[in-house]
């Protein structure tokens, strides 16, 4: 099961998401106190969706969560300023939590970020850079995974 970690006391209220995690394991990674934010149960097929930056998580209400859905198109200039967005969340966890049990997935995500080619794309790029590393069976994460 996967979870979705909103803002606590904010039902129905749009951008309530905080974070996501595939599983307990990374739920209990994540840094956080937990009472203090309300965590919902997710299908893995809304978290594959989300983690592939194919739809976002809007709101709850009660254990229901709203998304919204998008398709992303991307021209050179636009995939670079979101991969600069990346790496900078990143950098700053990495800076901050040298001794956190996820920090040699976010440092080799972030060494493929910064070796990422973005000269080898066709543009537009109709699909997120997730959906696309996915398609090179290469490891990606959603932004909302970072502890």
């Amino acid at each position: 099961m996967s979870y979705f970690i909103f803002n606590k006391n904010l039902n129905n209220i749009d951008g309530s998401i905080y974070k996501i995690a595939s599983n307990q394991s990374d739920l209990n990674n994540l840094n956080l106190n937990l009472s203090d934010y309300k965590i919902i149960e997710e299908s893995q097929e809304n978290f594959n969706e989300v983690q592939l930056n194919n739809k976002s998580p809007i709101k709850y209400y009660n254990e229901t969560i709203t998304y919204t859905s998008f398709k992303t198109f991307f021209d050179k200039n636009g995939l670079q300023q979101y991969i600069n967005i990346l790496k900078n969340q990143i950098q700053n966890f990495l800076n901050n939590n040298t001794n956190h049990p996820l920090f040699n997935q976010w440092k080799n995500y972030l060494n493929q970020l910064n070796n990422f080619n973005l000269d080898t794309i066709t543009y537009p790029l109709n699909k997120s850079l997730e959906e696309y590393f996915k398609d090179l069976n290469q490891p990606y994460f959603n932004i909302l995974q970072l502890p």
